[in-house]
């Protein structure tokens, strides 16, 4: 094989562009103990900022093959944990924003990014999880090893739609947590209460220029992805030794608010980063995600779409106009 297909952006200081081509072998990148053919990746937020030439996500040289997630089945391997054959994932690490990433048909990555796939899961399922899914259940295990339960109270999800936010409503409505999914679409009521959100809210709940520095308690705990006034906003609403974990900044990275609901209840701002996740935890994590995430239902909340497909949807992640998760088929 002399020429793969990929995902390629091109950069100069004048032009920006987006197009799948055909890349020579030699061009893969040199460093990295693993061939990887890729059956699946996805796309993430990162992703659709990395194409839309938003967010400075790429750090590394161009032309460059973005995609922060990747599941195949391993070609060439000189790390000996690893063999020809082997069923693997890999999530963050830097993939796709400083190395070559997923959004190609063979890559050549560090094995220090590598879980290998439970045997529950299929390399599509492996994807629909991803580094969404892996994020999902970093945010419940913090809350629980915070000590919140599920007597404590409700569990507030914001992006509720998104692959985080979708996968988060799942995973704590198994774990017994009563779940409210907060979101800004007007017609997925049903499709998170199929999830297992008790009850939707309307993000306009938590905008209005007013923001009281301890409101009244609504909620034991939160996983929230859209961090600026919205996270400032549940904040003030935890209620006494409650905790938020906090994986996103859909709506800002700012962040205006008061020491007191700390200070005075005793809260915790949890901080979650799937990125750089040590790999004993990502395989811990991936094993409980086996367990309680069934194939019917990762493909229940899937769209599958082509590599040529990728550059038409980003825009409407960035956006914020999907639902659930997409897989991309390499």
């Amino acid at each position: 094989m002399d020429t793969i297909k990929s995902l390629l952006i091109r950069k100069t200081e004048s032009t920006f562009g987006v197009a799948v081509e055909k890349v020579d072998m030699g061009d893969l990148p040199t460093d990295g103990e693993l061939l990887v053919r890729i059956q699946y990746s996805c796309i993430n937020y990162k992703d659709a900022l990395a194409i839309t030439n938003q967010g400075n996500i790429i750090r590394g040289e161009y032309p460059f093959v973005p995609g922060i997630d990747l599941a195949g089945i391993v070609m060439e391997s000189s790390d000996m944990r690893f063999q020809a054959g082997d069923s693997v994932v890999a999530t963050g690490g830097g993939l796709g924003e400083i190395h070559w990433g997923g959004l190609s048909s063979i890559q050549r990555i560090s094995s220090e990014w590598i879980v290998t796939v439970p045997e529950r899961l299929s390399a599509f399922d492996a994807m629909v999880i991803g580094t969404a899914g892996v994020t999902a259940m970093l945010s419940v295990v913090a809350l629980e090893e915070a000590g919140i339960r599920p007597e404590n109270g409700e569990i507030l999800v914001t992006g509720a739609t998104g692959g985080v936010g979708s996968l988060s409503i799942r995973l704590l409505a198994n774990a017994g947590y009563t779940v409210v999914a907060c979101t800004g679409k007007t017609d997925v009521h049903d499709y998170l209460t199929g999830l297992g959100a008790a009850r939707v809210l309307d993000r306009s709940e938590f905008s209005g220029t007013r923001l009281r520095p301890m409101d009244k308690v609504k909620w034991a705990g939160a996983v929230d992805t859209v961090g600026s006034q919205t996270l400032a906003r549940i904040i003030s609403q935890i209620g006494r030794h409650g905790a938020i974990a906090v994986c996103g900044l859909a709506g800002g990275s700012d962040l205006h608010l008061s020491v007191f609901p700390f200070i005075l209840r005793g809260i915790k701002l949890l901080g979650i980063d799937s990125n750089t996740c040590p790999v004993p935890v990502r395989q811990r994590v991936w094993a409980r995600l086996a367990e309680e995430l069934s194939s019917d239902f990762l493909r229940s909340i899937t769209t599958e779409i082509g590599l040529d497909e990728v550059v038409g949807l980003a825009d409407s992640f960035v956006k914020g106009k999907i639902k659930g998760r997409y897989v991309v088929r390499v």
